[in-house]
């Protein structure tokens, strides 16, 4: 029977136990959040110029860690194959490096001397918010957690991190680094947490902001825990989704295909903006539908301790029975034979790929998460039903458009009509599956509310303050 006060890792891949961690009790939690806070006092009056270098610090103290040691680690935890881990790594560092490298920018105040009167003098400054609250997922838990915890700390913030039970090494390394490289221990702090613990965390008078990546079910807990907190703290979530993709008439098929089979299929589908859904006009579609087909049959599903391995398990036993509930109940066609992939078995967490057509929208899989290694193929006749159709989702955080902008003036003019009419938080043109630090990462509808990355990330952790002097008072 489960201990209700630890929590145990169970590695995808062998159901092996792999690290347990022992909750705090709440009183151990108000001293976590005292430090914090009083930490945070301290902190903010730290130069923002020495915060940005302790953050490069940082990055150094990562790069030491880098190897097979922290790759396996990652796998173990939960299931991705080793060999595509270096990725996750590369892109938190790189990630890392360009929100640095905005900071000051970001963080510099406004001057309104331009349009001052003589004797006035008015500003507005960016001040930080407090105490963060973090929480991270497991699905990419190196990436996610790098967009709130170090712009948040380089703010000024202090920071309490809670990974998920599935990746609580992944916290710890990130909280090894930072302190290693300089941040002051009550800054940057990881919790390991019960669900009822998360919620005294996020209800606390201390807590100013909670940044929370997950579904769509934990982030409605986390806003009525925050709801029912004394006043009125901030709350980002980043949630779900459904992501569609709409392949024209003159995409690039091969370069297509290539990318949307990755785009579904990496991470074994396990990812908030992997591709779910594809709608491929008619003109195109048997050709599309036959090469997608023939990649996806080419994977290799296995042990993601092998480096020949290029799909791994999904997280849990009862995820996977979930995926392989949602396909069949569809009652659509599957194209893959499961026998292609005999590892998958319904006492484990292997998931054979699928690719299924004759779907429509009344079918959950075409219109609920399934985060796993399955897509439907759906057939459309013009920009107009695609669009309505990828519009048709109860999630709203990607799109992507397949068209041959390159050689067509009119395919460009056509993929800017539908970013207009697309209601998503991002919408790429002959490319999916992928975060731009530079650009805003934000969602619509179900896929969540606020934003990370860019700019407007920096923002979203601080808050303005405005400075009005009347100097001259005669």
């Amino acid at each position: 029977m489960a201990n209700p006060n630890s929590q145990t890792t169970i590695s995808p891949h062998n159901q092996a136990p792999l690290c347990t961690r022992v909750y705090p009790d709440e009183s151990e939690l108000d001293e976590k959040l005292r430090k914090a806070a009083r930490a945070q006092k301290e902190w903010e009056k730290v130069d923002l110029k020495e915060r940005i270098a302790i953050g490069r610090k940082f990055m150094e103290e990562f790069e030491k860690m880098k190897g097979d040691d922290l790759y396996l680690e990652l796998t173990e935890q939960m299931g991705r194959p080793v060999g595509q881990v270096p990725g996750e790594i590369k892109g938190f560092l790189s990630r890392a490096q360009y929100l640095l490298s905005i900071a000051e920018s970001s963080l510099a105040g406004v001057s309104l001397k331009d349009t001052d009167a003589p004797g006035v003098r008015r500003y507005i400054k960016r001040v930080p918010l407090g105490v963060v609250f973090a929480i991270a997922p497991w699905n990419f838990p190196y990436l996610t957690s790098m967009n709130p915890v170090l712009p948040a700390i380089v703010a000024g913030n202090a920071v309490l991190l809670k990974p998920s039970p599935q990746t609580p090494l992944t916290a710890e390394r990130f909280a090894r680094a930072l302190l290693n490289a300089g941040v002051p221990e009550g800054i940057i702090q990881v919790l390991h947490l019960s669900p009822i613990l998360t919620s005294y965390v996020v209800r606390h008078e201390l807590v100013d902001f909670v940044s929370f990546t997950g579904s769509v079910v934990g982030g409605q807990a986390v806003e009525r825990a925050a709801v029912e907190a004394p006043g009125f703290k901030g709350v980002a979530l980043e949630l779900g989704g459904k992501d569609p993709a709409y392949v024209r008439a003159d995409a690039d098929l091969n370069y297509t295909i290539a990318e949307l089979v990755d785009g579904a299929m990496f991470n074994s589908g396990q990812s908030c903006c992997s591709i779910e859904r594809i709608y491929v006009h008619e003109l195109v579609y048997d050709k599309f539908v036959e090469g997608y087909v023939d990649l996806v049959k080419q994977y290799k599903l296995g042990d993601p301790t092998r480096f020949d391995t290029s799909l791994g398990p999904v997280v849990s036993i009862a995820s996977a029975e979930r995926i392989r509930r949602q396909v069949a109940d569809a009652g659509a066609k599957a194209l893959i034979p499961e026998d292609l992939f005999p590892i998958a078995q319904q006492n484990n967490a292997y998931v054979a790929p699928q690719v299924l057509v004759n779907v429509d929208h009344t079918m959950d899989v075409m219109m609920e998460e399934t985060f796993g290694p399955v897509v439907g193929i759906q057939k459309v006749s013009s920009d107009e039903e695609a669009v309505r159709l990828m519009n048709d989702s109860p999630y709203g955080l990607t799109a992507s458009i397949w068209t041959n902008a390159a050689e067509n003036p009119d395919s460009e003019k056509a993929f800017l009509q539908m970013v207009d009419q697309l209601n998503t938080g991002t919408v790429f043109l002959n490319r999916c599956d992928t975060v731009d630090p530079a650009l805003s990462w934000t969602g619509v509808k179900n896929s969540g509310r606020g934003v990370s990355l860019s700019k407007f990330g920096y923002d979203q952790l601080t808050r303005p303050k405005s400075v009005h002097m009347k100097i001259k008072t005669k």
